[in-house]
């Protein structure tokens, strides 16, 4: 038998044994792939889905792909805690070990009493759940053979042995064999006498002696008894974990005489081995021994309890979660309405600065953690980019962040709709608002919508944190400590690196999405909404959305106070409107809208004249038009554009020049240096904005003019990017094939497999061929046909006439080898036309790249 040090990806993992457990004739993981169904080969290639990149092209390069390290670990993330713990144990056993040894290491032998430490375990359970966890591993291919030679891949055993790779795995150290490797004959020979196995042995029989008696409970149990407590103590330290202790000098020579500590008492009879120059192990046999057999301390058959810890009104959760859901839409509104019209600067490492995220907070009055997921959710939606174009330098000259075109389609439709787009995005970004103020790998804060904040677990973490609370019933609340529990037993190798906090990322991830769903309104008082059921399903929220959204009114109160309330959320037309004419004052159940000159003068420089805004609010208003708010709108309108400026650098012109000698003598227009042209122009020493802005401040209403003198209107246009799509998320891997895909996948590779394994006559040869080419290609499938061209040329016309089926080797254009079978149509101008069999159809091959050919047996 060969022995696992020695397989190669050729030879794969070998097995002597036959499926009913009789000792045959050795078999190969290819050869178990190949008896397996065209559905179990799908299943495979859909939980791996990292082996169809490229398509294999037989199933030998299948297997050999399922032992690969990278392609191994990544199944391995992907299993639940038991199924994990069954492949250490696995790894922990001896190759081709059977299902009932299986069992004892996981629930610990009948009638043997566990360590103290060891927390109890239903061996019912275990026995209940272990079939489901070898057909995971089955199905994943990490486990081949029958239950009487249970067989793992070759790079999932080494990579769960000796230790395991998740915190809560087996941590036994090596066998005795691996921690005696290289050890000199004289020193095995002192450990056999320290153990009381007198006598000369070789080392092989002498590693086989003390392996026994460590496995032979009465014996080992013997030397045991006869050990100092304080050894005992040694033992029981490592007996758990991490199985290695520091020790000065740890390769001595001690004998058992020579003994004077507890650890020099354990080095004398081989109970603890060197495994470096200052370090000593605890062998696995003894360790198995001292746990009672157990491989693990907590053995986890099934996961933990999902318990809600409140229950809720399922319809006021729904409620509450709508009216979130409304907020949110209205929130990343008015934060794209706000960058429209002052667009902050992109950093020039990406993202924007930590000014312009404060003024967005104080603008939505919240803080700055929300504002950045506001950001975040906008720009992952697609609303939201950099204006500049790809490829730009890094200086980013000018470059600003804008709503982008699709922001406006996004205003167009209704707002459960353009929830809908909000959280699809937010459900499948790899990017996470959390990490925004956090420090990096240089210790500086990450920014805002900076390029350090994808993290490719957290699409996985938020659908598997809303599932979990999809599995509750409605209204149930279900907070991070009883998810937690339940997510580590799911995916145990997922968690990430422990921070500084104490937290790892999927603690932390979990935090955020709680939090994010209240805030988006996928949750309603920690509930799951019932539209978020919906979405999670993938079917469409909108319908079970809409009946719950408030519906927008289209009327305001106007009070005498120059105040105008809105007793609920506006149509958007009509808030755009009214926010151009008036600021906002106050939010939340009802908006306090207040007019002042300064929102007056906005909406007349926007265009609107007095009348205008006097049929608008009359239009809009449920009560009549206050008396002082018709006042200050005529005179505001009645001063503003009296003064007229234009580009001189900049000129003052007015009819009445008492007002322009007004200005003229006010020292606050100093800085403006105006200069008296004519009884009605002055001149300035400053631009017409500045004019502008300097003169609103001292209390005039100027209004701009043309070099023509016409009234300049400044509508407060809002800037847009170039056409943009949304980031693409961070992918946790090759993405799943659909069942088109792997239909033609699996076709192929059986297609491929039977030209790899097809029984054929020997190697057509010329002169040039010898018999050891001849007899090398007859025996050895792995290998391509080679025969000279004009044999090659020569049986390819052969077989058009007789209509043979032929066997061949091809390079493509990629210079990529392949075995094909193949009907010869017709053969001319340097081509061979052909039905090849592993594609289904008609190909034509290049005479010059075919490597030989062979002719298969009529059977």
């Amino acid at each position: 038998m060969v022995s696992p040090g020695t397989l190669t990806p050729t030879t794969l993992d070998r097995m002597t044994t036959e499926p009913n457990g009789q000792p045959g004739r050795a078999r190969t993981l290819a050869e178990e792939l190949r008896a397996r169904s065209d559905q179990a080969i799908a299943t495979l290639l859909r939980l791996r889905p990292d082996l169809l990149n490229p398509v294999p092209t037989d199933l030998t390069q299948l297997a050999a792909r399922l032992s690969s390290r990278a392609s191994a670990l990544r199944a391995l993330e992907r299993l639940d805690r038991f199924t994990l713990q069954v492949a250490e144990a696995l790894a922990a056993a001896p190759d081709g070990c059977p299902d009932t040894v299986l069992r004892d290491l996981l629930a610990g032998p009948a009638r043997v009493k566990a360590h103290p430490a060891a927390e109890p375990v239903s061996r019912p359970a275990v026995i209940a759940a272990l079939p489901a966890a070898l057909a995971a591993l089955r199905e994943r291919a990490l486990l081949w053979g029958p239950d009487s030679a249970l067989r793992l891949v070759i790079a999932v055993r080494e990579a769960l042995a000796p230790t395991s790779l998740s915190p809560g795995g087996t941590q036994l150290g090596p066998t005795l064999g691996e921690a005696t490797l290289g050890m000199s004959p004289a020193r095995l020979q002192q450990l056999l006498a320290g153990a009381g196995l007198g006598g000369t042995a070789d080392p092989v029989t002498a590693v086989a002696a003390l392996s026994a008696l460590f496995t032979d409970r009465k014996r080992c149990a013997a030397l045991l008894a006869q050990a100092p407590p304080a050894a005992l103590g040694v033992l029981d330290k490592l007996v758990w974990g991490p199985p290695t202790g520091t020790v000065p000098d740890a390769a001595r020579p001690v004998t058992a005489t020579e003994a004077r500590s507890p650890v020099d008492w354990l080095l004398a009879r081989g109970l603890l081995l060197p495994s470096g120059a200052g370090t000593v192990v605890l062998p696995r046999e003894l360790a198995l021994y001292l746990r009672g057999g157990r491989s693990h301390q907590r053995v986890e058959p099934t996961a933990p309890a999902l318990v809600a810890t409140v229950e809720r009104d399922p319809q006021t959760v729904d409620r509450a979660a709508a009216g979130q859901a409304y907020t949110a839409v209205r929130t990343i509104e008015e934060l794209l309405d706000l960058w429209g019209l002052q667009p902050p600067p992109v950093l020039r490492a990406g993202g924007v600065g930590v000014r312009d995220l404060k003024r967005a907070a104080l603008a939505l009055e919240t803080g700055e953690s929300q504002a950045a997921f506001w950001l975040e959710l906008a720009y992952c939606a697609g609303l939201l980019a950099p204006d500049g174009e790809s490829g730009e330098s890094a200086a980013r000259t000018g470059e600003v962040w804008a709503p982008t075109p699709a922001y406006d389609l996004w205003l167009q439709q209704p707002v459960a709709e353009r929830w809908t787009v909000l959280a699809r995005a937010w459900l499948a970004a790899s990017r996470v608002a959390g990490l925004v103020g956090a420090p990096d790998g240089k210790g500086k804060p990450r920014a805002a919508l900076g390029p350090e904040l994808d993290r490719v677990p957290a699409p996985a973490t938020r659908r598997a944190v809303l599932s979990l609370l999809a599995a509750l019933p409605p209204g149930s609340v279900a907070d991070a400590a009883v998810l937690l529990p339940v997510q580590r037993w799911t995916r145990p190798l997922r968690g990430g690196a422990v921070g500084p906090d104490g937290l790892d990322l999927r603690e932390h991830l979990t935090h955020w999405t709680l939090a994010e769903a209240e805030l988006l309104g996928v949750t309603g008082r920690g509930a799951l909404a019932g539209h978020a059921r919906a979405l999670l399903a993938g079917q469409d929220p909108a319908p079970a959305l809409d009946p719950l959204l408030p519906q927008p009114l289209d009327h305001v109160i106007l009070q005498p106070d120059l105040t105008a309330i809105a007793p609920g959320p506006l149509l958007t037309p009509l808030a755009q409107a009214l926010s151009l004419c008036a600021d906002i004052e106050s939010k939340g159940g009802a908006t306090v809208y207040r007019f002042t000159a300064t929102s007056v003068r906005r909406a007349l420089d926007a265009g609107r004249t007095a009348a205008d805004l006097h049929a608008f609010l009359e239009q809009h208003s449920r009560t009549p038009v206050p008396q002082p708010l018709g006042y200050l709108i005529d005179d505001v309108a009645r001063r503003h554009g009296v003064l007229r400026i234009g580009a001189a650098s900049a000129y003052l012109r007015c009819d009445d020049p008492a007002l322009l000698a007004e200005v003229l003598a006010d020292r606050r227009a100093a800085e403006l240096r105006l200069r008296l042209l004519a009884p009605t122009v002055l001149a300035a020493q400053a631009a017409p904005d500045t004019v502008l802005s300097v003169l609103r401040a001292m209390g005039y209403a100027p209004a701009a003019e043309s070099a023509e003198g016409d009234l300049v209107i400044t509508r407060p246009d809002s800037h847009r990017t170039p056409p943009r799509t949304a980031p693409v998320p961070v992918a946790d891997g090759p993405t799943g094939p659909d069942d088109v895909l792997l239909g033609a996948a699996v076709k192929a590779i059986r297609a491929g497999d039977r030209a790899a394994t097809a029984t054929r006559r020997e190697t057509v040869a010329g002169p040039a061929a010898g018999r050891t080419e001849q007899a090398q290609a007859r025996t050895d499938t792995r290998h391509l046909p080679r025969t000279a061209a004009a044999d090659t040329l020569a049986a390819l016309q052969t077989a058009v006439l007789l209509g043979e089926r032929m066997w061949i080797g091809y390079i493509n254009a990629e210079g990529l080898a392949s075995q094909r079978v193949v009907d010869p149509v017709k053969v001319e101008g340097g081509y061979v036309t052909a039905y090849d069999h592993h594609a289904e159809k008609l190909n034509t091959f290049a005479l010059h790249r075919i490597t030989g050919v062979a002719e298969l047996d009529e059977d």
